[in-house]
């Protein structure tokens, strides 16, 4: 919650500079794009940073799920908005430090086309499986995992998510190349696999 916090006083300091286009700001709605199906942890974050702002901006802040590609299909259209402050992006480290070397024509630069305003949460990564599943804990999921390598699929929010880089990073330090699953966002991926469609 500090983290949101920080996020909020960065904007409340924004507002008050720059004079008097700074001080009419915000006048009408604010879009925070989040590159991400809804019911996920970024777009819990959002929902959370939109609430903290319209309450001490006296505006709208609301949120925009624009899912697909590993957020970049979201972070495309927060970089085609106008410039103006009234679209911001919810982004993080796969759309803006990993999508680049993941498509190459992506078609918004992460350094040029967007200014920071402030980080907003830090989240851990998690690996997760159904309570059916049969591993009581790591040492009995790797070796679980490495005799049915084959059987297993790893969900993701898209390539170059962050999510995408967690499973590349345990396939490999455990020496497994589970089928990887492409989803829209971490809420997806959840709800497949409590329904038993994806094992991982």
């Amino acid at each position: 919650m500090a983290k949101l916090l920080m996020a909020a006083a960065a904007l409340l300091a924004i507002a008050g500079m720059n004079g008097a286009q700074a001080q009419d700001y915000p006048a009408r709605t604010v879009t925070i794009i989040v590159p991400f199906a809804a019911g996920g942890p970024a777009d819990i974050t959002g929902r959370i940073v939109a609430d903290i702002f319209s309450r001490h901006l006296n505006q709208k802040f609301v949120v925009e799920n624009v899912g697909g590609a590993g957020g970049t299909l979201g972070a495309l259209r927060a970089a085609r908005a106008a410039a103006d402050g009234y679209t911001i992006l919810s982004g993080h480290l796969g759309t803006n430090a990993l999508a680049p070397a993941f498509y190459p024509n992506l078609g918004y630069d992460p350094r040029k086309d967007f200014e920071p305003i402030g980080l907003s949460a830090e989240y851990p990564e998690l690996l997760v499986v159904r309570k059916d599943f049969p591993a009581n804990n790591l040492a009995e999921f790797v070796a679980y995992a490495k005799s049915n390598a084959g059987k297993l699929n790893g969900g993701h929010a898209g390539l170059g998510s962050v999510s995408y880089i967690g499973c590349l990073l345990l396939n490999a330090a455990i020496g497994i190349k589970p089928t990887m699953v492409p989803f829209t966002g971490t809420a997806p991926v959840l709800n497949a696999m409590l329904a038993g469609r994806n094992r991982l």
